[in-house]
């Protein structure tokens, strides 16, 4: 049986990479820093890292991490509701309600666990949920799951978004879900107008802060913040994995009703194992951290936008960006693994991105600044990439 399946796997894989849209897997051989070497032995800078912190290997977390190894062991070795829930992930998810301004939280093993359980527990076919088109594929796999009515409008597009709600009006319950920052693009959704809207057609609002969380706002506390609506949200998602150290674990916060009934129901948190309590307590001090002071969102603003600059003065073709997220637009996927690979020998660690992560004729290369970058660092890779852009024939 297997032999004629292998075949067409074969075929399906040749197919992927003649049409240049084959994914290789770089290896890492050091900590997630600015600087990291791979396994050639080369050091490169990384602009692709979702470290926007530069809290990936900051000394308090590990510090953090090692002393609960010896107070609490390596990992927890069961879901939450058997014998999984220890005093750190409690305490975790006090600070997350605290730093976000909602009621409760709970944990999960990722962000996408995290998308991919709160809508089926909530919501059936009597209710209706209103999902932006660039929405993360977590978000798009979890509405997939629940039986809801489904309505979708163009990315951050108020008039089509209206027009969903007016629709929606034949059902019970509506949720409006949207990302905080688009990861692709790099904007950020433009909440208080979708509050208003909400207001107006009695909906309830989900935001995934994933790629908002930690950069965007004044202390990083997301597009909440931004708008200041901090407090004023039904649900918002997020994840540990990015800003917040760079691990791994998820969380939703919100109503404490809504994190009631997804303790009870969420399939994710009741099948999945309890993340690490080291991952925990290496969160709870990373929230401490973040409530101190601003100095590594200051940085991470200030880098971000002299990135910017310099990119644009260059020539390079930007996607409008609010984050630490800039799209620089190449529109063909061999191109953009090609740009990639000549950065790379220039020490500059980059990925192009392609469909099906992007649609089709919307190839990039996502940079993501760091505040862990050094004014050198951003120096470097502005000119490397200036440098192949002209020998690409992507800048003049």
């Amino acid at each position: 049986m297997y032999s004629d399946f292998q075949k067409h796997l074969q075929k399906e894989l040749q197919a992927i990479e003649e049409a240049g849209l084959y994914k290789q897997e770089r290896i890492i051989t050091s900590p997630q820093h600015a600087a990291i070497r791979v396994s050639t032995g080369q050091e490169v800078l990384n602009f692709c890292a979702n470290n926007y912190l530069g809290l990936s290997n900051d000394k308090e977390l590990i510090k953090a991490a090692k002393k609960t190894l010896d107070s609490h062991g390596y990992g927890m070795s069961s879901v939450r509701f058997i014998c999984g829930t220890g005093d750190l992930h409690k305490e975790l998810e006090g600070k997350i309600a605290e730093f976000f301004g909602t009621e409760d939280s709970i944990l999960y093993a990722s962000c996408f666990d995290a998308n991919g359980g709160v809508f089926e527990p909530l919501l059936d076919e009597n209710d209706a949920i209103i999902s932006d088109a660039l929405n993360h594929a977590s978000i798009i796999d979890g509405v997939r799951l629940c039986k809801a009515q489904r309505y979708r409008y163009a990315n951050a597009n108020m008039e089509e978004l209206e027009d969903c709600l007016k629709r929606a009006q034949a059902q019970r319950h509506r949720l409006i879900v949207t990302d905080g920052v688009f990861s692709m693009d790099g904007n950020v959704a433009p909440l208080d107008k979708i509050y208003e809207l909400s207001k107006k057609y009695n909906a309830m609002i989900m935001v995934d802060e994933s790629h908002s969380a930690g950069v965007v706002g004044r202390t990083g506390r997301g597009t909440t913040e931004l708008f200041k609506l901090h407090g004023k949200i039904e649900i918002i998602t997020g994840t540990l994995g990015k800003a917040f150290g760079g691990a791994i674990g998820g969380f939703t916060t919100g109503r404490k009703e809504i994190i009631d009934m997804l303790r009870q129901r969420s399939r994710p948190y009741l099948f999945s194992n309890s993340i690490p309590p080291m991952i925990a307590a290496a969160g709870i001090r990373m929230f401490e951290m973040m409530t101190e002071n601003n100095t590594l969102q200051d940085k991470l603003h200030a880098n971000t936008e002299y990135f910017v600059a310099k990119m644009k003065a260059a020539g390079f073709d930007i996607k409008p960006t609010e984050s630490a997220i800039c799209a620089v637009m190449l529109y063909d996927a061999k191109l953009s693994q090609i740009m990639a690979s000549k950065l790379l020998d220039k020490g500059i660690y980059v990925i192009g991105f392609y469909y099906p992560v992007v649609p089709k004729g919307e190839a990039r290369i996502r940079v993501q600044v760091s505040a862990a970058h050094e004014k050198e660092h951003l120096d470097k890779c502005i000119t490397a990439f200036t440098e192949i852009g002209r020998e690409l024939g992507v800048i003049a």
